[in-house]
């Protein structure tokens, strides 16, 4: 029952949308945070901002990208006629000679997609780039807020197709580090520097492929019954721990691809020779 003495029911910031909306509580401090939170945000953006920088000068680079029997992880496999590894792994000249760019903008295409619809990736670079939440409990800058309901994040919900294929694109990083064990006559038995650069960033490619919500969703997110499957339920929980560790592998897997294909570089623009253990 009103008796007249309540404060009067006013809005600090009637012009205001989003969390500044009458619907929500009037609090005038923007956050009441007092640690540095903003340092996190900042470092997710300056991160992914140098991967985004070093892969496009690399991807359009079109040259230092083989160097025997090392292919780029940037450039494999690669689909064009003018592909400077067609005798190295598991190339096909699909496009042909009308594509005349460069042949890593074909195949990039796909880890591109699967680490731009990438849950963890999608809080990152909303944080970092927009502000959206810079952070916890700080309040973001937008008046409205639609989610991914509406285009172009709506197109985030095609992640599903994009994780196959990284599967597929991870099973062709596969047979390039199988062949990295060959020596620049393509006989087996050998093992350099690269090669190991190759293991590292194969098994951290798999273990972040391995660890995607989708693939523990497809593994055992509709089953009703663990017990009637019980290899699935294994499957899942084996999923479920890589998952705990998503944000940690995504980006363990984004810095060693770019080290495998700098590493690549140093070696094809002759920099120094692979150092050999056998």
């Amino acid at each position: 029952m009103a008796t007249g003495t309540e404060p009067p029911d006013t809005d600090p910031h009637p012009h205001l949308g989003g969390v500044r909306s009458p619907a929500r509580a009037a609090i005038d401090a923007p956050h009441l945070r007092t640690d540095r939170w903003w340092l996190a945000p900042a470092a997710t953006a300056a991160g992914l901002l140098a991967f985004i920088v070093y892969s496009t000068w690399r991807a359009f680079a079109d040259a230092d990208y083989y160097a025997a029997p090392y292919v780029s992880p940037f450039y494999s496999p690669c689909l064009a006629s003018n592909c400077a590894t067609m005798h190295a792994g598991p190339n096909a000249d699909l496009f042909g000679s009308w594509w005349a760019l460069s042949p890593a903008i074909i195949i990039l295409i796909f880890p591109l997609g699967f680490r731009l619809t990438c849950y963890y990736y999608r809080k990152a670079y909303y944080r970092g780039f927009w502000a959206s939440p810079p952070a916890c409990a700080v309040a973001e800058p937008h008046r409205t807020y639609t989610g991914e309901t509406r285009f172009p994040l709506i197109l985030q919900n095609v992640h599903r197709y994009f994780f196959y294929a990284a599967i597929l694109v991870a099973g062709v990083l596969t047979y390039d580090t199988v062949l990295s064990f060959r020596d620049e006559h393509y006989a087996w038995g050998h093992m350099g520097l690269g090669t190991v650069v190759f293991l590292v960033n194969i098994v951290l490619i798999w273990l972040y492929t391995l660890s995607c919500h989708s693939c523990r969703h497809i593994v055992g997110g509709k089953l009703k019954h663990f017990s009637r499957h019980p290899v699935r339920y294994r499957m899942w929980r084996f999923v479920g721990r890589l998952n705990a560790r998503h944000m940690q592998l995504a980006w363990a897997s984004l810095l060693s691809v770019a080290v495998a294909d700098f590493y690549v570089y140093l070696l094809a623009s002759g920099v120094f020779d692979d150092p050999r253990f056998f």
